[in-house]
């Protein structure tokens, strides 16, 4: 047995470990848009990356190192995502950790991990000039999160501490961003995850894939998969372990997380959970549930109110999977909308319907009654909002 239990803050719950966010000039109002993430000792790290085929130099530098490196400091930056800058994006950031080892000569097998606009290399000289803020005892978790949000209105930042039944005891914290630009292939915008736990090399890049699935796997906010979407995760090993209890607290982490970027999506107004269940199996029911949770009409239609059950069960029908509309019942939250015995919704339906979808949070619920296959996704409305947001985005 064991329990899991909430800590206020973030990364400062972990021991070891040590971060900070300064203002490096990319951000206006002095707002921090670079940092980093260090520990005393090497540690070992796990990374899911996008399947963006266009992936950016931080990741390409990430993927030169020998399977199974240790770090012992990570180099964050928004603004620039180093993204579609070749070659030299990678020799960018090799040439900035030159400068940082003559600051810091502990460095041992840096990571960097960039977000923002694609396109454009480095401004290598302002984050040169930046290193000189940078204070390698500091423990900043509030500073270090804001310094990777980009169009984000608000940090993300979560910690837990595992109770075992034996008395001892491990942490779990993270921080992470990403308002647009969600619909992940492996991870999600950028994450970064502390732990304390004497966790296994194989276990963590086993539950890292087990939980991605259901959680940062399961979003969208537009459809789009960035160039740097990264989830990390890093150990020291200085406390206990416990395979079952760190899974759990790591699924709970990501899930609450993953819900942040979705009620942080650009200009969203309602996080909605898109349950598929009874399809032929896993697959499929994936399949339709991301297909609802990206479709505009789908969007539109929740950010309008409008209980308009024809756009989902359209979805349905174009997702190339098996369905039968004599089958099929369709649920917000609780209530029934659509079913063989309930083809048009009447006057009181239809009221009760606009009132679930007035809330900030509510469920569709997708029973194909055809086989056994069951699959939830994250979505929000799509709003005037985003459109404003992302037409402006360089400006």
């Amino acid at each position: 047995m064991f329990k899991i239990l909430p800590l206020k803050g973030g990364l400062e719950n972990i021991k070891g470990f040590y971060f900070q966010g300064v203002n490096s000039g990319l951000k206006p109002n002095n707002e921090p848009d670079l940092g980093f993430i260090r520990s005393d000792e090497e540690v070992d790290v796990e990374a899911l990356f996008t399947t963006n085929r266009f992936q950016a130099a931080p990741i390409k530098h990430f993927q030169k190192y020998p399977k199974g490196f240790k770090t012992n400091f990570l180099l964050l930056n928004s603004k620039n995502a180093n993204a579609m800058t070749g070659e030299k994006g990678i020799e960018d950031i090799e040439e900035l950790f030159e400068t940082l080892k003559e600051k810091f000569p502990n460095i041992k097998n840096p990571i960097m991990s960039s977000t923002g606009v694609i396109g454009y290399r480095l401004n290598k000289e302002k984050i040169k000039k930046a290193f000189d803020k940078f204070s390698f005892q500091t423990r900043d978790s509030d500073s270090i999160a804001r310094a990777i949000m980009t169009t984000d209105s608000f940090k993300k930042e979560m910690a837990l501490e595992v109770r075992l039944s034996n008395n001892e005891s491990f942490k779990i914290a993270a921080i992470c961003k990403g308002a647009g630009m969600i619909n992940p292939a492996m991870a999600t915008m950028l994450c970064f995850i502390l732990t304390d736990a004497n966790i296994p090399r194989e276990d963590m890049r086993e539950l890292l894939k087990k939980h991605i699935e259901t959680t940062f796997n399961a979003i969208s906010v537009d459809g789009d998969t960035s160039t740097n979407d990264t989830v990390m995760l890093l150990a020291n090993k200085i406390a206990s372990y416990d395979k079952e209890a760190f899974s759990e607290a790591l699924r709970v982490l990501m899930q609450n997380l993953a819900l942040m970027i979705v009620k942080d999506g650009e200009g969203a107004n309602k996080v909605v959970a898109f349950e598929v269940k009874g399809a032929k199996n896993k697959k499929e029911a994936k399949k339709i549930a991301k297909a609802l949770s990206n479709s505009l009409l789908v969007k539109t239609a929740i950010f309008g109110e409008d209980p308009n059950w024809g756009r989902i069960a359209s979805t349905i029908g174009a997702s190339g999977c098996e369905c039968d509309e004599e089958k099929l019942r369709i649920y917000y939250d609780n209530l029934l909308i659509y079913g063989e015995e309930k083809r048009e919704m009447d006057e009181e339906t239809e009221k009760k319907a606009f009132e679930i979808m007035k809330k900030d949070s509510f469920k569709i619920v997708c029973d194909l009654q055809i086989g056994d296959g069951n699959f939830t996704a994250y979505g929000c409305d799509l709003s005037y909002e985003y459109v404003k947001i992302n037409a402006d985005y360089r400006t």
